[in-house]
């Protein structure tokens, strides 16, 4: 089980990086000229660069805190705060979009920080 939640909270940073670093550093109308990125048009180019700058210490918090032993309960902490990112981001594409698609993708990752939240506040928790 701890080698699955790892996995999982690996897999999760690295959606988070990917998406952070892209909504940071990429200019605001190639994110909304791509697929699934139109919900960028409704809000401001600093909101778009927080939200990036949120998920790239989204993968920070997923993978860091039990890397180094220093507040390790920092991990289901990002991975319960990512979900609440998750519903957030669904409800934006449903609302905007009207892509299920990427609703869907959303909910496979909220459905991946539930199962981390779970796992490392319940059996499989950091020693404190």
């Amino acid at each position: 089980m701890n080698q699955t939640l790892w996995i999982a909270a690996g897999l999760l940073a690295a959606v988070a990086l990917v998406g952070g670093i892209s909504k940071t550093f990429v200019p605001k109308a190639k994110l909304a000229a791509a697929p699934g990125g139109r919900w960028t048009r409704n809000f401001s180019v600093g909101f778009v660069k927080t939200l990036g700058v949120v998920e790239i210490l989204a993968a920070a918090g997923l993978i860091l805190p039990a890397v180094v032993g220093i507040a390790p309960v920092l991990v289901p902490v990002t991975a319960t705060c990512w979900v609440l990112l998750m519903v957030g981001a669904m409800i934006t594409h449903l609302r905007d979009d009207g892509h299920r698609r990427f609703a869907l993708l959303n909910l496979a990752y909220l459905a991946l920080a539930a199962f981390i939240a779970w796992g490392r506040f319940g059996p499989e928790s950091f020693p404190a």
